[in-house]
């Protein structure tokens, strides 16, 4: 879960977890141990940022009283093991292809995601703009990455399966297929974590010195 988020309220979307169909803000008060306030103060923050939603109205003998729950994104803050699963998709990919065909199907997967980023990006004629736009994307994917508009380089501080690339290094192929396919240019893998660097780098070099090689 989330570290920024304090023990209560990690407690609280505990609570909601497993009530989906929702609790009130007594309910949630008398599951932690807190007051009505504390509640409310809790529940306004994460509905704030999307964590907790309002449900519909519980009937009592008196004033229906609100019920909250977790939203699909609160549901994400708590953590997933998908590194397993992973590993399995690629000694299957490997095994069935063959270390060449599994870098290859990694390559068309990047390529066919490259091409819905492409689809998704302001048009523009402006190449730094459009690095900058591509950088911000994979980003968002978990990349800790930034444009160089100076040298035409994305810099990427993480990678989001660092540790199953060290295994299968083949996997970059879907980084660079998807950055070739989002610019329309080629990508050089200038540097790269698994092959003991500190940082990945990737250059996109200019259309004519793509076409060039």
């Amino acid at each position: 879960m989330g570290l920024e988020l304090g023990a209560t309220q990690q407690a609280l979307l505990r609570s909601l977890l497993h009530n989906k169909a929702g609790l009130t803000v007594d309910e949630l008060g008398r599951a932690l141990g807190v007051s009505r306030n504390a509640v409310r103060q809790h529940l306004s923050a994460l509905e704030r940022d999307g964590i907790v939603t309002r449900g519909p109205t519980q009937p009592t003998g008196g004033r229906p009283e609100q019920l909250y729950r977790i939203t699909a994104t609160g549901q994400e803050r708590f953590p997933r093991q998908y590194s397993w699963f992973a590993e399995m998709l690629m000694k299957t990919l490997e095994a069935y292809a063959g270390r060449d065909g599994a870098a290859e199907q990694l390559d068309e997967m990047g390529r066919n995601a490259g091409e819905g980023l492409r689809a998704q990006l302001p048009e523009t004629a402006d190449p730094e703009q459009r690095l900058s736009q591509i950088a911000g994307h994979i980003a968002e994917l978990g990349y800790e990455a930034s444009a160089n508009p100076d040298t035409f380089e994305i810099e990427a501080q993480n990678c989001v399966f660092h540790q199953l690339a060290t295994k299968y290094p083949q996997l970059c192929r879907f980084d660079l297929g998807l950055l070739e396919a989002a610019s329309g240019q080629t990508v050089q893998h200038r540097a790269c974590m698994v092959r003991g660097d500190a940082k990945c780098c990737f250059r996109f070099l200019p259309k004519r010195e793509s076409a060039a090689q």
